[in-house]
């Protein structure tokens, strides 16, 4: 039988990192504040009914060209250089592997986010992630940002969970994605997923997960829950925790329970099929021989 495979998937604004990633460093070298960054963005929407992501997207090169900066892949990974995660974070990936493996299960990770994809490329965690889902530019002849190639909003993260139990990874190949698949032939059974984001934005994500028999966990900063009891109300969640990956955490705990429980059901079911097949073939004997 073959091991087990867990997908962990991640937002990274506000649940990895403590505030949107932009707001490091990006928003800073362009001698904008947060609000002011922002706000522009927001205008371009109610100006021209453009949609949020390509609206932040079409600011950042608009400004980049304003203020001489080159908005290229190495600079904006150099922008995840001072993205500040939250407690426990950088270690948090060994220790659940090695839980994992101490269940007899893989875990595999991934990013589903509607922030920068170079941003996080650039943070000292992306190497832990077997994809990162988030907007991406293309880039001319110069290497300079041209055009959004990748936009994705919280309604549109929800194909990625649907990428991710098929093992369709590759973004351009929409035929497989959209192939009828099998149940039981699906590389991340939605059973055996844990989705972990912060809130509203995250709310398709976690539906969706929780209604397919996945888990759904919630995260705020210590001291303001506020923003998540609405999705412990609606039911749209497992969980809540506070954004805390530390050992010992409750998140840690929450999450070690979810894996031994998924390790467990797929172990059950597996015995449960191999009893089954042996049962049939004895009664196809047992047919025989009358």
């Amino acid at each position: 039988m073959a091991k087990t495979t867990i997908g962990i998937l991640y937002d990274f604004d506000k649940t990895l990192c403590t505030t949107d990633m932009q707001e490091y460093s990006f928003i800073k070298n362009l001698g904008m504040t947060s609000s002011e960054f922002w706000g522009e963005a927001a205008g371009i929407t109610d100006k021209h009914e453009v949609e949020k992501i390509l609206a932040y997207m079409f600011v950042m090169i608009k400004k980049c060209k304003e203020k001489g900066i080159k908005l290229t892949k190495e600079y904006l990974k150099s922008c995840g250089e001072n993205v500040v995660l939250y407690k426990g974070v950088h270690t948090w990936f060994d220790r659940i592997n090695k839980f994992g493996e101490e269940m007899g299960v893989n875990i595999e990770h991934y990013i589903i986010s509607s922030g920068t994809y170079e941003i996080i490329e650039g943070t000292p965690i992306a190497k832990y992630f077997k994809r990162i889902y988030a907007c991406k530019y293309m880039y001319d002849e110069n290497g300079e940002a041209l055009w959004p190639a990748l936009a994705i909003n919280y309604t549109l993260k929800t194909q990625y969970i649907y990428r991710i139990s098929k093992g369709i990874l590759d973004v351009t190949d929409d035929y497989n994605l959209n192939r009828l698949q099998d149940e039981s032939l699906r590389r991340i059974a939605y059973r055996n997923m844990i989705y972990i984001g912060d809130g509203m934005t995250d709310i398709p994500c976690m539906k969706m997960v929780k209604s397919k028999g996945g888990k759904s966990i919630a995260l705020y900063p210590s001291g303001n829950s506020e923003h998540v009891k609405p999705l412990v109300e609606d039911d749209r969640i497992n969980y809540v925790c506070v954004a805390d990956y530390s050992p010992r955490s409750s998140l840690e705990k929450i999450v070690k329970l979810m894996i031994e429980n998924m390790a467990i059901i797929d172990k059950l079911a597996a015995k449960e099929e191999k009893q089954l097949s042996q049962y049939k073939k004895s009664s196809e004997k047992d047919t025989k021989e009358d």
